[in-house]
């Protein structure tokens, strides 16, 4: 079985590889206050997203969050 926030995280780095997203607009559609779906934060901890909050704040996929989508590993920790 795969791991639900596997999938959310996944879901999430497609969602913004899609298209150019503000920081406000990611926020607005993944910030949660539920300390088991912190699926933002979680990208932002393990390094999958990537955002200036001094230049134009727009959030775009790392190099490892760009693997990650790229791979078949339902696992966003593993690579």
């Amino acid at each position: 079985m795969i791991d639900p926030t596997s999938a959310l995280t996944r879901q999430l780095l497609e969602w913004i590889a899609d298209k150019p997203r503000t920081y406000a607009e990611v926020l607005e559609a993944w910030r949660t206050t539920c300390p088991r779906l912190s699926i933002w934060e979680d990208a932002c901890i393990n390094g999958l997203i990537h955002y200036d909050p001094a230049g134009d704040r727009i959030v775009s996929l790392s190099p490892k969050g760009r693997a990650l989508l790229q791979s078949r590993s339902p696992n966003p920790s593993t690579g």
